[in-house]
């Protein structure tokens, strides 16, 4: 027991020592950061080598050791020659959260395709979200747009759910595949707020509000809501929908809109018959299906995290290591 507690103390001092250096190596990181800004980086994946090496490794371990010796020579000699005549597709993943922020980090990677693509080459953009604020959505589907302009063939794969802004980005390509129970549609717009104007004036508080132009605020959460601000902000709500609309009828010249523009969501198989998707597939399928006449790269831009963050994170590692430790000491 004794020997056991001599241990104990020893993890104890150790992890005092190590958390100690890394704070100290955490405030000297922070004041570099400050001096400089942090800058991202774009990560090309070659999808179609790694695709490849799977494929290849399965074969291999189906034959015996000297079909298999012969068969790696063959496949060097046909990757390579494919390499040269292949077209190159670019895969781009877009997973939207309400507010839109990853539309920077999309308009750099659809900067580097554009400087990089000919009109032979296609990109792919694998697509996830159930949308959100409108401006960052509208913004997201116009960089989606310049990709078509580019000359690009832009094809839109959604595996979960392309719905509301999601969908917005999504008709602007020229082929959008979904899976079968992947969520599409909702072309429609909502807008929700309290009002505790109520519970102000059951407690003797008072708001004061001072606007200057008519409709400057419609409806508030603190005020006393009036019938013409809430018509007033319906009508904003159906023009924003008409706009919706009108973009989606414009990409997607052959769908009834007033059918689908319900505000609704659907599955992919019934999103492919009411003309919302063209194809039901899953994203790995239809890449697998590019795969012979294809070079696949994936394009990511990353924002490096602070030097400051990995050291906290890897301080936090080293706590819970000595953690553990310690409780298989005591037992």
């Amino acid at each position: 027991m004794e020997f056991i507690a001599d241990i104990g103390a020893f993890l104890i001092k150790a992890a005092i020592v190590v958390v100690a250096f890394v704070l100290i190596s955490g405030v000297i990181a922070q004041a570099a950061q400050k001096q400089k800004k942090d800058k991202g980086e774009l990560q090309v994946t070659h999808l179609s080598k790694e695709m490849q090496e799977m494929q290849d490794a399965l074969r291999m371990e189906l034959m015996d050791k000297k079909q298999r010796k012969k068969a790696e020579k063959m496949l060097k000699k046909e990757r390579k020659m494919q390499q040269q005549s292949k077209k190159r597709l670019f895969v781009i993943d877009f997973k939207g959260s309400l507010d839109a922020k990853e539309v920077d980090n999309l308009r750099r990677e659809v900067n580097a395709v554009l400087g990089l693509a000919s009109d032979e080459d296609d990109v792919l953009v694998r697509l996830e979200s159930g949308g959100g604020v409108v401006n960052g959505y509208g913004l997201a589907a116009s960089q989606l747009q310049r990709l078509r302009e580019g000359g690009l063939t832009l094809h839109i794969a959604v595996d979960k759910v392309a719905a509301s802004g999601g969908y917005m980005m999504a008709c602007v390509g020229h082929k959008i595949y979904a899976a079968p129970f992947a969520f599409i549609g909702s072309i429609g717009v909502v807008a929700q707020l309290p009002n505790v104007h109520r519970w102000l004036k059951n407690h003797d508080i008072d708001f004061e509000q001072i606007t200057a132009g008519e409709f400057k605020r419609t409806l508030t959460i603190f005020g006393e809501n009036t019938d013409e601000g809430r018509r007033k902000f319906k009508q904003d709500l159906e023009a924003i929908h008409s706009q919706f609309k009108q973009f989606v009828q414009d990409n997607r010249a052959e769908m009834d809109i007033d059918k689908v523009a319900t505000g609704e969501v659907w599955s992919g198989q019934q999103a492919r018959e009411l003309g919302l998707v063209d194809e039901v597939i899953t994203s790995d399928a239809w890449l697998f299906k590019q795969l012979p006449e294809r070079e696949i790269l994936k394009l990511q831009y990353q924002v490096k995290k602070p030097l400051s963050e990995r050291l906290a994170k890897g301080t936090a590692t080293v706590v819970n290591t000595l953690k553990a430790s310690l409780a298989r000491s005591d037992v």
